[in-house]
Formats: structure tokens, sequence, C-alpha cells
């Protein structure tokens, strides 16, 4: 998902959907609508973003008759994996150290979670040695 170097970023409107194509694998712009919560955006609205998408090279489609079928040309774990890139480098210093001690200091962690954390960062550690 990146042009040159640069990642791309969405609209929160864009990742909405991103989201919605992602559940669906496919789906012409009626079929985006109805995912959507009531009231639901003008169809006019869906399809000027979904315009975008395809100008920013982020979705496809395929030509029936005079309709459009849209699908995905990244995947969801690329654009998470892209994001977090970006929020690491901006805001952490590319320190998992750092993203772990602002969650520490700023989410309210249950005891569960911190444990599954730490197996997760062991296992890190075994496959890193």
């Amino acid at each position: 998902m990146k042009k040159g170097d640069q990642v791309v970023t969405l609209t929160k409107a864009e990742e909405r959907i991103m989201q919605i194509l992602w559940d669906l694998g496919k789906g012409f712009i009626k079929d985006i609508q109805e995912h959507f919560p009531d009231p639901k955006p003008p169809y006019n609205t869906i399809s000027t973003i979904v315009r975008v998408l395809v100008r920013k090279e982020i979705i496809s489609y395929k030509t029936y008759g005079g309709s459009y079928q849209y699908y995905p040309l990244i995947s969801r774990e690329q654009y998470r994996t892209d994001q977090m890139g970006k929020l690491m480098k901006n805001y952490f210093g590319n320190s998992l150290k750092e993203v772990v001690h602002f969650f520490s200091e700023k989410k309210d962690i249950d005891l569960e979670e911190l444990d599954e954390t730490l197996r997760m960062l062991e296992e890190l550690r075994k496959k890193k040695s």
C-alpha cells in the first residue's frame, strides 16, 4: 500500500468502506451501502468515495454490463501493518518499549491480557535467540 516510499493514508470514510469490502470480499455500491448502520449514507456519497479509492489504487472493479463490482487490492493485514509502522515511527521512535510503556500508563489492562502479552513477548524472545 505504498506509492514510492510513502504510506497511503485513508480518511475515516475511506477506512469504513474498506472495512466493509474486506468483510465482503467484493461488492457493488448497494452491497456496501447495506452494511452501513441507519441512517445509511447516500448511494452517491459512497460511490464518490469508492471512486477515490480506485484512483488511489486501493480497490479495483469488474464490470458487469453497466454495474461495477469492487474488490480490495490490499489486505486488511497489509493496511494494519502499514498503519502500525507509521504510528510506531511517528509517535514512538520505532520503539516497542515506548509502545508498551504508553499502554501501561494510559490503558487499564486486565491481568489476563497482560499475562497473554507477556507470553507473546517471551515467545518472541525465544524466536530471536
